[in-house]
């Protein structure tokens, strides 16, 4: 059951390589390169230090440590990880974007925007989320919000706002443990979140109530942690205390199923995508079928060129971008044939990661940060945008 369901959905869901318009510019940079077994088509590095397909371009949108708009107090964060883009739909900048970013920072973590126009232009920057602690990844809320996650012990989920006239929400119904990342299912509105340990667990959220606009209302609901069960059949059962006041959640089931170092997550097309570092697994979670299996093992694949894997982001398409957090820092894209192919990758930031990987909402610019740039240090992260147009 689980070849049969990863071969449909890789067939059904990752079909962005035959299409055209925006699909066919990220894919026909992918194809050009397949035939070459060495560099898969990835040039000469730019003056930012990236590896690209020929005819792509990058930029710097912003630093740690300094103004992301020349004249502003906001400086942008230390250590920016996981991320994601927000179109902007009235307004002045009506037509543009926002990028959110988390910082992973220790007891000072939080997360930046910054405001882009419709022309692509930087705008504004501020800061969505302060004080909290490492914010690694989180999830996009189909009604627009951002899901920041701390990747602590007693770590919780904070609704944040991405046009910054809103205060974040903390959301501890959504459980108190390590977490990584979220996902939600743009069908029911469950949530899917990630465990970063080596013992994690995979859970689901379930709100007990919508809130205006027919959306989850995250303050109350049902946590659910998935068990161990057939290869391939996935159930699922209530954590009994989601805020683990006396008892870590992941301890409080028993036959739980574990997952080494739970990553970045996503959902597309009724499928739930996510990442485990611990073994370089990229996993499929079919919510129709209850079935779980695997896409990626870099100990099975016949081209294991991705290891380290971390954030990830979904195509419009449905090609699946992997963010390497070791390896050689690329970005790996999974095609329609579970085939793998490098779209960037980052030369002299050795002790880095690269993260926050996220789409425009046009599809035409994908954004992502070196966690540590090429000092290796937090305080030293950078932003960037690559496209193809």
């Amino acid at each position: 059951m689980v070849d049969l369901v990863k071969r449909r959905f890789l067939q059904q869901s990752l079909s962005g390589l035959s299409l055209c318009g925006v699909a066919a510019v990220w894919a026909n940079a992918l194809l050009a390169g397949s035939s070459k077994q060495n560099d898969y088509g990835l040039q000469a590095a730019d003056s930012n230090g990236l590896r690209l397909p020929a005819g792509f371009r990058s930029r710097i949108i912003a630093n740690s440590g300094q103004a992301v708009v020349s004249g502003q107090d906001f400086t942008w964060h230390a250590a920016p990880d996981g991320g994601a883009c927000f179109a902007i739909d009235s307004g002045s900048y009506s037509g543009g974007w926002i990028y959110v970013s988390n910082s992973e920072m220790p007891s000072t973590g939080g997360a930046g925007a910054i405001v882009f126009n419709a022309g692509g232009e930087v705008v504004d920057a501020y800061a969505i989320l302060e004080n909290t602690s490492r914010n690694c990844a989180g999830g996009a809320t189909p009604w627009g919000s951002w899901l920041s996650c701390e990747e602590i012990g007693n770590g919780r989920v904070w609704e944040c706002f991405p046009e910054g006239r809103k205060k974040a929400i903390v959301r501890p119904a959504l459980g108190v443990f390590n977490h990584e990342a979220v996902a939600v299912d743009e069908v029911t509105h469950y949530l899917y979140l990630t465990e970063d340990k080596v013992d994690g667990c995979l859970y689901r959220f379930i709100a007990d109530s919508v809130a205006e606009g027919g959306f989850p209302d995250l303050s109350a609901g049902l946590l659910e942690v998935a068990l161990q069960g057939a290869e391939s059949g996935v159930s699922w059962t209530a954590v009994p205390d989601p805020l683990a006041i006396n008892l870590a959640t992941r301890y409080q089931v028993a036959s739980v199923r574990t997952f080494n170092g739970g990553e970045g997550i996503a959902y597309y097309d009724g499928k739930i995508i996510f990442t485990t570092k611990g073994d370089n697994r990229v996993w499929f979670y079919d919510t129709k079928q209850q079935v779980i299996g695997i896409l990626y093992d870099v100990k099975q694949s016949l081209t294991p060129i991705l290891s380290g894997v971390d954030n990830i982001t979904v195509s419009q398409q449905g090609d699946i971008f992997v963010a390497e957090d070791g390896g050689d820092l690329q970005i790996v894209v999974i095609d329609n044939q579970g085939r793998l192919y490098p779209l960037a990758q980052l030369e002299g930031h050795d002790d880095s990661e690269i993260t926050g990987v996220a789409f425009s909402p046009d599809g035409k610019r994908l954004y992502f940060s070196s966690q540590r740039g090429s000092t290796g240090l937090s305080e030293n992260g950078v932003s960037y945008e690559i496209q193809g147009f």
